[in-house]
């Protein structure tokens, strides 16, 4: 058996006559709904494609529609991106715009997160232009310009209440990441680690780098840790050095996603 989920926007709701065209093509009499008039889930006997048309009107109407075979779908350790994905901002991005580099910053991380130019060294470029910055300007970051995706908490709780293990694996910055994974409930969180000395940033980050393949080392060893499968797993993220780990893990969900993650 296969199921189909559907789920709208916050700012809108299912229509009832895409639900009946997507339940036609599936040949779905099984319905239930997970959020009255928000997501619903099909079940179905057999995998089909559905149509370029139905995609479109998906699209359209702000639908997310996933297929998944029915087994295995209770996972049993999330590992999640922090920047743009449980957070709003990109962190580096918000202390350069505090340092007066933001513009700088901003190209190299856009091109990072498309997979145009290596992450390694996109960090170390646009770490180099915060040298001789106070590390006071984290504090002041955290506290004036980083807020919360809607409902990440509730998925980090949901996720625990199963009894799952969380994991918040950045290429990021501890300095942030350590009070967003406390805020949200995580179990724990990988990231890298500016380099602070008397109370300024020095410009480097500390080794090692955690970068794409970091991210793959994480889901493997926490899989093994919780002596379970790759396909019990389930990750998020949004650039492409999380690409990895989205197709390692059983469910990937690439969320507010560059080009080509999608």
């Amino acid at each position: 058996m296969f199921i189909a989920t559907m789920i709208a926007s916050r700012e809108g709701g299912l229509d009832s006559g895409l639900i009946e065209e997507i339940a036609f093509v599936l040949a779905s009499t099984d319905r239930n709904w997970l959020s009255e008039g928000r997501v619903i889930e099909l079940r179905f006997p057999s995998a089909v494609d559905i149509p370029e048309n139905l995609r479109a009107a998906l699209a359209e109407a702000k639908v997310d529609f996933a297929l998944q075979p029915d087994g295995d779908r209770r996972k049993k350790l999330l590992i999640a991106d922090m920047d743009s994905t449980l957070i709003e901002q990109e962190c580096i991005d918000e202390l350069a715009r505090a340092a007066g580099v933001g513009a700088q910053v901003v190209e190299i991380t856009e091109r990072a997160m498309r997979g145009e130019i290596e992450f390694s060294g996109a960090l170390t470029a646009r770490v180099a232009l915060l040298r001789d910055q106070p590390a006071s300007l984290i504090d002041e970051v955290l506290a004036n310009q980083i807020t919360r995706v809607h409902g990440g908490a509730a998925l980090v709780a949901t996720m625990r209440a199963a009894g799952a293990y969380t994991a918040l694996v950045s290429g990021g910055f501890t300095q942030f990441a350590e009070r967003v994974a406390a805020t949200l409930g995580f179990h724990e969180y990988r990231a890298n680690s500016l380099q602070i000395a008397n109370d300024q940033i020095t410009g480097e980050v500390n080794e090692p780098i955690l970068g794409r393949d970091a991210k793959v080392v994480a889901l493997n060893e926490l899989c093994a840790k919780l002596g379970i499968r790759a396909k019990e797993a389930l990750t998020v993220g949004d650039g492409a050095n999380d690409i990895g780990m989205l197709h390692g893990a059983g469910l990937g969900v690439a969320m507010h996603a560059k080009p080509a993650v999608r």
